[in-house]
Parts: structure tokens; sequence; C-alpha cells
């Protein structure tokens, strides 16, 4: 099979995966009464970074930490920069308090502990065991901050898990439609991360920037895809949630599991440390005034964010490929 065919074939799974993984995450979230943020800040965004998962413990385990490293940071900021520019400039995203209050300095927080443990060169089994600890308490106060939602949300004795109709049929049905959407994203996903990859090294691009721009692109398509659709679906809440629940998972279940699967500990090459690692924190940093500003992002903040991942990309395969 060509590896344009395998590229295709993959784009084409994530179109289809995303849309079934919006439409059951967006039922699941209204018939459970639970804020649709809460669904795109855990299952959909613990669902589109499996890529990021398979890469990283594969790569840890061949003695390769280095590029699941390279993965999630460029991962990270086509999230922040591409994604989030992009769904913003197509239509400016306003921000809800618990975003402010809770999922961005959760963000914040996340980019700046895995900068300060990578800072040495390393991540040890024992730093990522606490970034799976700090995953774990990430994940309940999403919960928790979700049930105060839905409480908030649903008048006193109106159940709010019921619907319609048939309320248990049509629950399972969103169920199924979510898992598939996720099962077909992850195997288009792997699809075209193969195709690319094949793709990049025929034309003798290094390993290095395979992993920040090829890879990190190929395994946020199922990121790009869930949140354009959302985006033009009008599911706003869940848009930003899969992003920001997407870029923590990364940095604190994906990274952690990955250095744990590392026979030793996973290195974090100096270019990376030096340029790729900073940026990532600095742009997580830079989130809170923009966010802030006005409590929404708009279209020229977008559009910013958009040109600024361009020119990084630009320095990447002109200076290290």
């Amino acid at each position: 099979m060509s590896t344009v065919l395998v590229m295709v074939l993959g784009l084409v799974g994530l179109v289809i995966g995303a849309e079934l993984l919006v439409r059951g995450g967006s039922g699941v979230a209204v018939r459970l009464g639970i804020a649709p943020i809460t669904i795109g800040l855990t299952v959909v965004a613990l669902g589109t970074s499996m890529p990021e998962l398979a890469i990283g413990v594969d790569a840890a385990r061949r003695g390769s930490g280095g590029l699941a490293v390279g993965n999630i940071v460029g991962t990270n900021l086509v999230n922040l920069l591409l994604i989030l520019g992009l769904s913003a400039a197509i239509r400016p995203i306003a921000l809800a308090t618990r975003t402010l209050r809770f999922d961005l300095p959760a963000m914040t927080a996340a980019a700046l502990v895995v900068f300060v443990m990578g800072s040495d060169g390393t991540l040890t089994t024992v730093e990522g065991a606490v970034l799976l600890v700090l995953g774990v308490a990430y994940t309940y106060g999403v919960l928790r901050a979700g049930r105060a939602d839905a409480a908030e949300r649903t008048p006193e004795g109106a159940g709010g898990a019921t619907t319609e109709g048939s309320p248990s049929g049509g629950l399972a049905r969103d169920v199924i439609g979510l898992v598939a959407g996720l099962v077909v994203i992850v195997v288009g996903a792997d699809l075209l991360v193969s195709g690319a990859v094949d793709a990049a090294s025929s034309l003798g691009i290094s390993d290095a920037v395979i992993g920040l721009t090829v890879i990190a692109i190929g395994t946020s398509a199922p990121e790009l895809v869930t949140t354009l659709v959302s985006t033009f679906r009008g599911d706003r809440e869940l848009a930003l949630g899969n992003l920001i629940g997407s870029s923590v998972y990364n940095l604190v279940f994906i990274l952690g599991v990955t250095a744990i699967a590392a026979p030793e500990s996973v290195p974090v090459p100096d270019e990376v440390l030096a340029a790729d690692l900073v940026l990532m924190a600095v742009v997580a940093v830079a989130c809170v005034p923009v966010f802030m500003t006005g409590r929404r992002i708009s279209r020229i903040e977008g559009g910013v964010f958009v040109a600024a991942y361009v020119v990084y990309l630009s320095w990447l395969v002109a200076v290290r490929a």
C-alpha cells in the first residue's frame, strides 16, 4: 500500500471518528446532566491522546525516549498554538469562569512541572509516578467541578439524567458512538503517522524533527479534527475542554506512563530542553493573560497563535532538519 494512500485512509478515519466522538460525547453529557466541558476534559481528551500514549510507550521500550518527549512537547505546541488558534480564528471563544479558575491553572502548572522535571536532562521513573498522581488528582478535580456545574444547571427535582423518549436506549447509543469514535480515531491516527513517518524518512529528515513536527502534527490530528468539528457544530465547551484536557493529559498521564515504561530514565535531548520545552512552558504561561483579557480568545489572538506556530515550524524545518 502506498504511503499517500495510507495517509489518506488515516485522514478519512480521523474525520469519521471525530464526528462520532463529538456526537457521542455531547449526547452523553446532555443525557447525564454533565457539562460538555467535563466530557471534553476527560473522556474525549484522554481518547484523543491515545496515539501519543502508544507512540510514547513504544519509543520508551525501544530506548528512544527522546522521541517520545519530543512528540509530547510538539503535540502540546500544536494544540495550544495551531489548533486553539484556528478554532478562535474561526469563531471567538468565550471562556467560562470554571475554565479560568481551574482548567487554565492546571494546564499551566502541568507545563511548568514537566519543565522543572526535565531541566536536568532526564525524566525518572519516580517523576513519572508523580506525574501520574497529578493526573489522577486533575481528573478528580475535573469530575468534581463537573458535578458542581451539573447541580447548578439542573433545577431542583428535575433529575438531570432524563430525556424524552427512551433515555436508556439513547444513552447506550451515545456511549457506543463515543467508543466507536475513539477506536476509529486511534486507528486513523496510527495510519496517518505511519505514512507520514515513512514519507519524512524518505526525504532524509532527522528523527528529532520528525518527532516534533510530523509525528506531533499527526498525533494531534484527532484533536484538530475533533476541535474543528466541535467548532462548526457549535459545541464550543467540548472543543475547548478537549484541547486543554489533552494538553494536561499529555504531560501528566502520557509522559508519566512513558517514564514508568522506560527501562531506564527517559532522556530529554539538549535541543528539546534548550528550545522546545522552554517554548512550551512560555506558551502555557502566555495563555493566562490571553485567556483572562476579556474572558475570551478573539479572532486576532487566534491568528497570532497560528502565526506563531507557523514561524516555529518554519524555524524547525530550516534550522534543525
